[in-house]
């Protein structure tokens, strides 16, 4: 049975609208042309993060998310998206934006990383930014 779920790591962080956003997240994948396995969140602080950075990709800064593909099939999504709620708070207030929708903006964005989208390149990141945005605009 394909499973999302929420946990968190050194931090006390409380998501709002679960059935919801799994739902969207469902729909998003499906409407992709993949199935989902098992997609685990897991809010925690900046340290924590920049911890998993160094870690797993030797790079030492900071960052919102970070995407580990678990996948062993094609087109059946696995995974596991590291998000940093201090980054989160930050960066919606850098974009007039709530909470809540920033982090929804960032749980599409690893998602769409596990749906084969870069954002390396300007012409990937301007194709991950619209699918981003469409996305986010099939919320109910």
């Amino acid at each position: 049975m394909p499973k999302i779920n929420f946990f968190t790591e050194d931090i006390s962080y409380t998501l709002k609208g679960k059935t919801a956003i799994k739902k969207w997240l469902q729909e998003t994948i499906v409407s992709e042309g993949y199935q989902l396995a098992e997609l685990n969140f897991i809010f925690c602080s900046d340290e924590y993060l920049l911890r998993v950075n160094q870690d797993f990709l030797q790079h030492d800064y900071y960052t919102d998310v970070i995407t580990f593909d678990n996948s062993e099939e094609l087109k059946t999504i696995l995974g596991d998206i590291f998000i940093s709620i201090d980054r989160v708070k930050d960066n919606a207030k850098q974009n007039n934006a709530t909470t809540h929708n920033e982090l929804c903006r960032i749980m599409i964005h690893g998602t769409l990383h596990l749906l084969g989208y870069k954002d390396k390149s300007k012409k990937a990141k301007t194709e991950m930014t619209a699918k981003e945005d469409f996305y986010l605009a099939s919320r109910s």
